[in-house]
């Protein structure tokens, strides 16, 4: 296994394990379970060190799929940039899930402060997951891009796309 096909693997769970752990901190709060509010801070770590890894395979894949027809470095670097914003924003949601726990266990006054913290930095994460997903998607699937017409004429000519003439 290379590191394109490792990062195919792993750079899915954090976004997925982002969204899942909002929704299930937010029960959590809900219902005022700290079980459930624990089970998403466990979300947010795990989805923390697979950003880790998925941030150690990316330069990897980066290398193997940069100088392929219809991808180039443009779209690359726009995926790289989203996803460093991502990765710092789930690092700190990992230490904050980690508070979390600690704090829930120790049954510390600041508990209830912690899951509101760790709630809103997820949905900063799901903004930049999506945006992460969807620059990653466009390295590959051409029909998603936002010029997916021009990026289907320099596939076929073999060279850049033309831009629109006014």
């Amino acid at each position: 296994m290379n590191d394109a096909h490792l990062h195919m693997v792993v750079n899915h769970f954090p976004i997925i394990g982002i969204i899942l752990g909002f929704g299930v901190l937010i029960a959590g709060i809900v219902f005022k379970n700290d079980s459930v509010k624990n089970t998403a801070y466990s979300l947010f770590i795990v989805g923390a060190i697979f950003a880790a890894i998925s941030m150690a395979t990316g330069e990897g894949a980066e290398e193997m799929v940069e100088d392929m027809p219809s991808v180039g470095k443009k779209i690359i670097h726009e995926h790289e940039e989203m996803a460093e914003k991502l990765a710092i924003v789930l690092y700190l949601l990992g230490v904050v899930s980690i508070a979390g726990l600690y704090t829930n266990i120790k049954k510390h006054s600041q508990a209830k402060l912690v899951s509101f913290l760790a709630l809103t930095i997820a949905a900063v994460g799901i903004f930049l997951g999506k945006q992460t997903g969807t620059t990653g998607g466009e390295v590959r699937h051409t029909e998603i891009r936002a010029d997916s017409g021009t990026a289907t004429e320099a596939t076929q000519s073999g060279g850049e796309a033309a831009e629109d003439e006014d």
